[in-house]
């Protein structure tokens, strides 16, 4: 029997061997290499295959049965809607081609819901189908045409005997590779968010090192601006405006002669900018202060504006208070009065009046007395070099003083226009300093004294003209940053005064000659009585020379030169009598 099982889906597969004892038929699967191949069709149509036998192909299509064939009992059976129960072998299926014959085999299709009975063979059991590869040999049920389509089928099959494990297959993505990029995702942001955190967290420590830093700056500035560090303080000392570590501090100083062309004399300031602290201050510099010449003689301030000049002024000045001067601006009296009129007047708090020269007698003074007159340029120099009768050289000092810080406070705080008032003056100025230079530094002490950070500080001298390093501390250290170093006091020739002329003013005027001319001065104190002629005396030969000197200095006769008692350390004795008329008022 050759009949083929045509139920359903890839019974095309299996063919009728026999029937069981209950008349159920039994199939057997075919082996793939005699499987009938499927033909290739353009419409797409199902069930187009060429089915061959002896020489006899079987078209299904179009819903078409499969023809007779003329092999030994082949039959082909059409497709029965009603599933009437005979046995039914249908043509190889249209997927036939592609099965690979592991199925198991598809019950036949029962369109009244019957279910599918099992085949049995003929001794109550199920048959039994073998899977092999090789066909099925079983005497009188294969046919001559079974045999030559099984071996058209393997000839076709052995050009296409693939295996599965020379394909490589390619999984579809599934929901696990989108988690697989979620996680990545996730990763990656938490990463940046983790840099971006310590980015952030090093900004926050950078900030904080800063603000630390600039307390602890600011810190230090305060303990140093309220004096509280070791050995540094900025509290200002009275009249000073000092500081203490004055060496590391920075200063411009310029000195300043003021020449009397009516009156003859001098007076002598230096001007001190401290960059450092922002101060401003007039140093007043006494004509008594001892200095030691270029050839190494001792004389004093007065004496050396006179012969020595402004360099060599400026070089003694340098070695008695350790300064390091910048340069010098004389100023004589006239100029003094154009300047004061180019910056508009002066308010001066007056200390005395100041009678007009050669005025007459219930005439009005040049300068009354009072605190904030306005002086014009005339007025500020007879204030400026007024000395009453018996006063001493430092009160007129300090009214130099009043009028220099007067001028300050009017003077352009542009170092162009201070510049420009300079120039107009026409005055002939110290190579040390130019226009520029003099202009620059002025308007920086104006801006000084404009905001109350100028101060006037009179150096304190001894009678004798040297610096006492207690007293004179608070300016020449404090003030000029320098150590006062006076000429040895046994350098010079001194001389002890005696005042018995009955005026009291001509002690100080005998002091600033003597120191005028390099003679140390020693108050001698005031005898019970007068006398009507002056003495020079010496007691020691060696010191008639000397002796000789000094009355010639004081404008005495040579025959008050004589020897006789001279008390204490003096070399010389001088009583002034009632004929000692001073030759200089210093």
């Amino acid at each position: 029997m050759n009949d083929r099982y045509d139920a359903g889906y890839g019974a095309d597969q299996y063919e009728l061997v026999g029937y069981d004892e209950y008349g159920q038929p039994v199939y057997q699967q075919i082996p793939p290499q005699q499987l009938p191949q499927q033909a290739y069709d353009p419409y797409g149509r199902q069930g187009g295959q060429t089915y061959q036998g002896q020489g006899q192909s079987h078209d299904q299509g179009q819903g078409q049965g499969l023809g007779q064939g003329q092999g030994q009992g082949q039959q082909g059976y059409g497709y029965d809607p009603y599933a009437t129960g005979g046995q039914q072998q249908s043509s190889p299926s249209a997927y036939g081609a592609y099965d690979t014959g592991r199925q198991p085999p598809t019950p036949a299709y029962d369109p009244y819901g019957n279910a599918p009975q099992a085949p049995y063979d003929t001794h109550g059991q199920t048959a039994y189908i073998p899977q092999q590869a090789g066909p099925v040999e079983e005497s009188g049920t294969t046919s001559d045409s079974a045999s030559g389509d099984a071996a058209e089928a393997e000839g076709q099959e052995g050009q296409r005997d693939y295996k599965t494990e020379q394909f490589a297959f390619v999984e579809e993505p599934d929901g696990d590779s989108e988690d697989v990029i979620d996680w990545l995702n996730f990763t990656e942001n938490r990463t940046e968010r983790r840099e971006e955190a310590k980015r952030r967290a090093r900004g926050r420590m950078v900030a904080l090192v800063v603000v630390l830093a600039v307390f602890a700056v600011g810190g230090v500035g305060y303990l140093w601006y309220a004096g509280k560090l070791p050995g540094l303080s900025s509290s200002s000392n009275s009249g000073t405006g000092t500081t203490a570590a004055t060496a590391a501090q920075k200063r411009d100083v310029v000195v300043v002669h003021l020449h009397d062309t009516a009156g003859g004399g001098t007076a002598t300031a230096l001007l001190v900018d401290n960059t450092t602290t922002k101060q401003g201050t007039t140093v007043l510099l006494p004509n008594s202060l001892v200095l030691t010449d270029q050839d190494g003689t001792t004389t004093t301030l007065a004496k050396s504006v006179d012969d020595d000049g402004s360099a060599g002024t400026r070089d003694a000045l340098d070695t008695v208070l350790g300064t390091q001067i910048q340069g010098t601006w004389r100023l004589d009296t006239p100029y003094l009065q154009n300047l004061v009129d180019l910056v508009g007047n002066i308010e001066v708090d007056t200390d005395t009046a100041v009678p007009a020269p050669d005025a007459k007698k219930g005439e009005a003074p040049l300068v009354t007395k009072g605190e904030g007159q306005t002086l014009s340029g005339k007025m500020a120099v007879g204030y400026a070099t007024y000395r009453a009768p018996g006063e001493a050289q430092n009160a007129q000092l300090e009214r130099f003083g009043q009028v220099m810080q007067g001028v300050l406070r009017k003077v352009s705080s542009d170092a162009q226009g201070a510049t420009v008032t300079v120039q107009t003056l026409a005055q002939i100025l110290d190579p040390s300093l130019t226009d520029k230079d003099l202009g620059a530094f002025l308007a920086k002490l104006a801006d000084l004294a404009k905001g109350g950070d100028y101060k006037t500080a009179l150096l304190p001298v001894q009678t004798d003209g040297t610096l006492s390093a207690e007293a004179s501390a608070s300016v020449v250290k404090n003030v000029l940053g320098g150590t006062a170093k006076s000429p040895d006091k046994d350098a010079a020739v001194s001389v002890s005064v005696q005042n018995a002329s009955g005026t009291k003013a001509r002690t100080e005027d005998a002091r600033v000659v003597l120191l005028n001319g390099g003679f140390t001065f020693l108050e001698g104190g005031t005898p019970s009585g007068t006398k009507a002629t002056s003495q020079v005396l010496y007691a020691d030969a060696a010191d008639k020379e000397n002796a000789a000197q000094v009355a010639k200095t004081l404008g005495l006769d040579a025959g008050a030169v004589k020897k006789g008692t001279v008390s204490g350390s003096a070399d010389v004795a001088v009583v002034l009598g009632e004929d000692y008329k001073p030759s200089s008022s210093g």
